[in-house]
């Protein structure tokens, strides 16, 4: 394996692959030297040599013939770009979320996934989780009675559209500002986006309902056996956006009125009980009947280990993964239409099939953003 974009979430997804003696983890690349250094010498105590390589350009990594797999851990911005860029090289690719930035973006992975045959994981971790994973199987084998309702926490959806101060940009060997910029528009240099502090700008980050919604509206979607369409219709309010899908089931995202089971919680309601769930591995399940005997998770939603498990069980294999590409791009898509219509303030109708609003020009213009040459999809 070979890494592209390590850093801090990178290297904790990195330190769970090297549990595994099947992963022989060799090189990274980074435009950015202070972390492409971190990640060779995690790697080189792990193994007790000195034999990672690290490059400035992901083009080495994926121009090696012995690399089988790459793990993406980038900013979002090159979330897409990159995998994408990986698959042309014939590489498996483990990517963090989320997986794109537009819908366009998200269409586009999963296609060029699927027309190379390359196994894809994106780092939506909770489909291997246990609480979610029982939550999910409580939604679809109809514990709950007819599903009625799907709740996704997600963040806040605002962003910025505001540019930090010009700094003195570094040399290219210190931080490739060019390439650390990659689709995006450019903008003057400042230490804070390189620093992790690029979220909540609008040209790196898709906003709030992206941010937690690639988990949450994820496992709604796969909750109510959704993973090959999206809603019907958005209807926005002050902090999130409630859904409709063809076949009535509402799906709410929303910030707050969650009982406190830890991050990214989900809520799924029948008209014989509900169940919710979150981080922490706590459930609450309403009436407690429908659930046999007591069950305890330990392992919390941020764990990467099974989900890690699933992909090398893949690369093996060649069966898709839980989050492939195509499933994932269908749940962004969903979090891309829902902050569109936050956007724009109204209702919009959405058409799963063909991918586009209806009768809203204005909308199917925001599906797709600019980006630079060559970086485009």
């Amino acid at each position: 394996m070979g890494g592209i974009g390590v850093g801090r979430r990178g290297s904790y997804v990195l330190s769970e692959f090297l549990k595994y003696p099947v992963t022989q983890f060799v090189t990274t690349a980074d435009c950015q030297l202070s972390r492409r250094e971190s990640v060779r010498k995690m790697v080189n105590e792990h193994y007790g040599n000195d034999d990672c390589v690290i490059y400035r350009d992901m083009f080495d990594v994926l121009g090696r013939d012995d690399i089988d797999a790459v793990l993406i851990a980038t900013g979002d911005r090159w979330h897409t770009m990159a995998s994408i860029t990986a698959a042309r090289a014939g590489k498996d690719i483990y990517c963090e979320k989320p997986c794109s930035m537009t819908i366009q973006e998200s269409r586009a992975l999963a296609d060029v996934i699927n027309l190379y045959g390359r196994i894809y994981q994106a780092g939506t971790q909770r489909r291997s989780i246990g609480n979610f994973m029982l939550a999910i199987e409580m939604a679809q084998t109809g514990k709950l009675g007819k599903l009625l309702e799907v709740h996704a926490n997600t963040r806040p959806p605002a962003v910025s559209h505001e540019w930090l101060p010009a700094e003195t940009e570094p040399s290219p060997d210190i931080c490739d500002w060019d390439r650390w910029l990659g689709p995006c528009p450019w903008r003057p240099y400042n230490s804070q986006y390189v620093a992790g502090r690029w979220r909540g700008h609008h040209d790196f980050h898709g906003g709030g309902i992206l941010e937690w919604g690639a988990h949450t509206v994820d496992l709604c979607q796969v909750g109510n056996s959704a993973d090959d369409t999206a809603p019907v219709e958005y209807v926005p309010n002050e902090t999130g956006v409630v859904c409709t899908y063809a076949n009535g089931v509402k799906l709410v995202m929303r910030v707050d009125g969650w009982l406190g089971l830890g991050t990214c919680s989900i809520r799924y309601v029948g008209d014989e009980g509900w169940v919710e769930t979150g981080d922490s591995g706590a459930m609450r399940i309403e009436p407690e009947s429908l659930l046999s005997e007591k069950k305890v998770f330990t392992l919390r939603g941020t764990s990467a280990y099974t989900h890690v498990a699933n992909f090398l069980e893949c690369v093996k294999s060649r069966r898709l993964t839980r989050a492939n590409a195509s499933v994932a791009g269908q749940s962004h898509i969903v979090c891309h239409a829902a902050y569109i219509a936050w956007q724009l303030g109204r209702t919009l109708k959405f058409d799963p099939v063909k991918e586009e609003f209806i009768g809203d020009e204005e909308a199917n213009r925001m599906r797709s953003r600019a980006t630079r040459v060559p970086w485009t999809v």
